[in-house]
Formats: structure tokens, C-alpha cells, sequence
């Protein structure tokens, strides 16, 4: 792991960078050059998901950094269509295929519903009956397998964590969900931080109106003479998230890398 990349250490004792690239949205083909050059410019946390239909890229660009295994954090996620528990193990070992990898550090129940054995989106989707507690319990048994380093959860409501917590033998190391200063669901994490499951942010920037337009950001860039997207990653990881801002574009892999370090002047958010 990079020296001067800050970390969390997760619930079970796996260490994970609090700053890496996320991969949602990006269009084929762009995808491998940039993780290729993220992980050459020190980003070792790249995120994806089976139903980004990138993992194979993301694989590659992977291999193509060159950087060792052991340096790195990757993270994917389990779809809605493999929540039955006799395919949880499966849905793994196809991403662990695509990626060309031989374990994920963590893997997340992308959504806490299950549908049908297609890959639809969230609002399209036909819904299965199982209970994500028992897609749950599967894996957990995963981490025996080995195969997986730490597992966590995507998306679930408070109700929806309560109930898994409720019922679960090893509580999540991650939750991963939208968050901002449009939505900085600040109750929401104080529950995470007590019961000490680590929250990652995403869809930083991706928000209506343009949080990096706004004229509060747009004032504190001015007077550090920092770009905002610094300025967003620094608030996230100040608030003791992890952040996974996406982008394909080398200057803003840089540009957005250079906020995990930065310091903001002003009250703690």
C-alpha cells in the first residue's frame, strides 16, 4: 500500500485505501487506460460492479499496470440477479474470471432486492422472492473460501441495515452509498461509525445542480487555489469516508488524487 495514502482499517482487520477510482458509467473501451494509469499515478482502490459490464477492462488494466496484486484494493459487486444463495459463489467466480484475479478484497450485495436472472437496472427489474439476509449469509461464508478479504453491502436503507445486523453472523465491513454535501446523510454514518462498519461515498460529484459549481465550493477553490473536485474528496475523507470519485480523463485522475492530502480551513464538516 502507498505510504502517504490514508487508510481505514475495516471490522475484521483488512486495511483499505480511503481514495480510489470508481468505475460506474465509463464508456468501453476507456476504462482499462484508465485504471492502467490511475494505479501507475498511485491509486491502488479501483471499484467495479458486474452490472458495469467492465470488469474484463478493468482486469486488464490491471495486468497492464504492472503494479503487484498485493498493492492493491479491488473492489466488485454481487447483482440482483444472483442473490439466491447457490449462485452467490458463482456470480464470484465469474467476476474473479473477468478481473483475471484470484480473490476481490471486498465485495459488496450491490442492492439489498433480488430479481430475476437478468441484468436489469434497479427500476426495471422483476422481483425474486429471497430475503437478502440469506443472499447475505452466503456471503459470509465466502470469506472462508477465501476467496474474498472483506464483505459489505450496497445501498440499504437504515431499516434494511438494522435487519441484516439483526440477524447476520458477521456484520458488514462496508457499506457503500451515495453521499455529498447535497446528501451528506450525517446520521446515517454516525449509525455506521457505532457499530463500526466503514462507509464509502460515491456519485460525489454527481449531483443536480452541480455541486462543483456551487458558489460555496466554487469560493473555498478561489481562496486555496484548488480545484473543487479536491476540495469534495478532502471533505469526504475528512468526515471518515471513503471516496471513489470515476472519471476516464488522466488529468482529473490526477487532479481528484491530489484532494485525499488537502487541507481545508474552516470548522470539521
Amino acid at each position: 500500500m502507498q505510504e502517504n495514502l490514508p487508510t481505514a482499517i475495516l471490522n475484521n482487520g483488512v486495511v483499505m485505501p480511503v481514495f480510489g477510482l470508481g468505475t460506474w458509467q465509463s464508456k468501453p473501451n476507456e476504462v482499462c487506460n484508465a485504471v492502467e494509469f490511475a494505479l501507475k499515478n498511485n491509486y491502488r482502490l479501483i471499484d467495479t460492479a458486474a452490472i458495469y459490464g467492465n470488469e474484463h477492462e478493468v482486469g486488464e488494466g490491471i495486468k497492464r499496470s504492472g503494479i503487484s496484486r498485493a498493492e492493491l484494493f479491488i473492489t466488485t459487486k454481487l447483482w440482483n440477479s444472483h442473490h439466491d444463495p447457490v449462485d452467490v459463489e458463482i456470480a464470484l467466480d465469474e467476476s474473479l474470471n473477468k478481473l483475471g484475479l484470484d480473490y476481490i478484497d471486498l465485495y459488496l450485495m450491490h442492492y439489498p432486492c433480488a430479481n430475476d436472472k437478468e441484468m436489469f437496472l434497479k427500476d426495471q427489474y422483476v422481483k425474486a422472492d429471497i430475503d437478502f439476509v440469506d443472499t447475505w449469509k452466503a456471503m459470509e461464508g465466502l470469506l472462508e473460501s477465501g476467496k474474498v478479504r472483506a464483505i459489505g453491502i450496497s445501498n440499504f436503507s437504515l431499516s434494511e441495515t438494522q435487519k441484516l445486523l439483526e440477524s447476520c453472523a458477521i456484520k458488514p465491513q462496508v457499506h457503500q452509498m451515495e453521499m455529498h454535501p447535497y446528501l451528506k446523510q450525517s446520521e446515517f454514518l454516525d449509525f455506521h461509525k457505532k457499530n463500526d462498519i466503514h462507509v464509502t461515498a460515491y456519485s460525489a460529484f454527481d449531483n443536480e445542480p452541480k455541486i462543483l459549481s456551487h458558489p460555496s465550493v466554487l469560493e473555498i477553490s478561489k481562496r486555496l487555489g484548488k480545484p473543487a473536485s479536491q476540495l469534495l474528496v478532502s471533505w469526504a475523507i475528512k468526515r471518515g469516508t471513503s471516496i471513489i470519485p470515476k472519471t476516464v480523463t488522466f488529468k482529473r485522475i490526477l487532479e481528484n488524487y491530489e484532494g485525499h492530502d488537502l487541507e481545508c480551513p474552516g470548522k470539521k464538516p
